[in-house]
């Protein structure tokens, strides 16, 4: 075997199809479009929604509702969860960075504390937002809570 007279595998390698390339080739004429309408056209893209002629389904629904461009959305995190956080590593400083590196967040998400739950060790917690249950159930745990 040498480099002069290596052979890809049979039937591993077709051909491509000359399309457009006069009668002779099979391929011409309409170039396997079909004939006339808009398919057969160069620079046919069908546009998103068109539904064929027929009133388009985006078109035949009301509008209804709006979009609040003031929403803040944050991250609910449950008292409960603050708990196990501390439980499982010994912490007693509960910020965004450790609930990022435990994977409750991501760094871009703003967090709300919500009382749900029981809360034995003492905390201190950073938070964007804090319900009042969630407020005093750290303060009656002896810790305290810091908005940021």
């Amino acid at each position: 075997m040498e480099l002069n007279n290596l052979t890809p595998a049979a039937g591993s390698v077709k051909t491509a199809k000359r399309i457009g390339r006069g009668a002779g080739s099979g391929l011409g004429g309409t170039s396997t479009r079909g004939h006339k309408g808009a398919k057969s056209r160069s620079g046919y893209s069908k546009k998103i929604g068109f539904e064929g002629g027929q009133m388009p389904i985006q078109r035949r629904l009301p509008k209804y509702g709006f979009k609040n461009i003031n929403r803040v959305e944050y991250k609910a995190i449950n008292i409960a969860t603050l708990q196990a956080l501390a439980d499982a590593q010994k912490l007693e400083k509960i910020g965004i960075q450790e609930l990022i590196n435990a994977g409750f967040i991501h760094k871009s998400m703003l967090v709300k504390i919500l009382g749900n739950g029981q809360l034995t060790a003492k905390l201190t917690v950073e938070a964007n937002a804090f319900s009042k249950s969630a407020e005093e159930a750290i303060t009656a745990a002896g810790g305290t809570v810091v908005k940021l």
